[in-house]
């Protein structure tokens, strides 16, 4: 496997502007954010994509949405509605081999885009 930059973060490798930690989950602020408030979450097991949850790890996604709501409360946005977003594989747009969760909230979000 090649190295893995958010296993690095994990590791405390890499600094990140964490904005919540348990044994299980990390979350920190997204270095390019897309909206006024753009949070990474990532599984502190190596996952590699959506595809690859199974019955082994599929306890740490349900902690990850548990504490979403959380993670929007502190950072201001809950009451007003926030985005979550995974991508999976190339096509999908994912960018880096390790799922993660991009929690998105500071701004309205329309669908469809337009």
């Amino acid at each position: 496997m090649n190295k893995c930059i958010f296993c690095s973060i994990i590791k405390k490798e890499i600094n990140a502007s964490i904005v919540y930690e348990n044994s299980k989950v990390l979350a920190f602020n997204d270095i390019s954010p897309i909206s006024p408030k753009h949070i990474i979450i990532i599984p502190k097991i190596h996952i590699k994509s959506t595809n690859e949850i199974d019955q082994e790890n599929c306890h740490v996604i349900s902690e990850i949405f548990e504490i979403i709501p959380t993670i929007a409360k502190k950072n201001g946005f809950y009451n007003n509605g926030y985005r979550i977003v995974n991508n999976c594989g190339n096509d999908g747009g994912q960018t880096v081999e390790h799922l993660h969760f991009h929690l998105l909230g500071g701004r309205s979000f329309k669908w469809p885009p337009g």
